[in-house]
């Protein structure tokens, strides 16, 4: 008895991609972008073939990627941003209702979203994932988006 797998390929070739960008933070979040569309690049993407949106905050990015997703003209959308802790329960109720907001628009939608939204207790951290010691998680759910597109198109 055979399996079939089926996996996704990192290939952008051919891909409309959209961002949605938070612009709070953005001393992070820039570099999210780059590693994004480095990825987009290096995977065969075009330059051509990304609409970058940007929009306030976190809070913001759901509603922005509904539309996009909605539009039909969107193989996938990476969602980008940075909510650091501070001292008060700000931080709580912007990540929760993102990462909420943008689950909702992957299932409802079809079409593959990837969460690239920082949520860390400190600056420290966010530096870290964006680039230095642990990576750039703009890369890495650009990448995650790519693979599932190239996923979906087969099942």
């Amino acid at each position: 008895m055979n399996m079939n797998i089926i996996e996704g390929h990192l290939t952008a070739e051919g891909m409309k991609i959209g961002l949605v960008v938070g612009r709070f933070n953005s001393f992070i979040v820039d570099s999210l972008v780059k590693g994004a569309i480095d990825t987009i690049v290096r995977h065969g993407g075009s330059m051509d073939n990304i609409d970058q949106v940007m929009v306030p905050g976190a809070f913001e990015i759901p509603v922005v990627v509904q539309k996009m997703a909605a539009s039909g003209k969107y193989d996938t959308v990476v969602a980008l941003g940075a909510v650091i802790r501070g001292g008060t329960p700000h931080f709580d109720y912007v990540a929760g209702e993102c990462v909420k907001g943008i689950g909702q628009v992957a299932l409802s939608s079809g079409v593959p979203v990837s969460f690239g939204v920082l949520t860390v207790d400190s600056i420290e951290q966010a530096i870290e994932r964006a680039g230095t010691k642990a990576g750039n998680k703009g890369e890495e759910c650009t990448l995650a988006a790519i693979e599932t597109v190239n996923v979906l198109k087969q099942l």
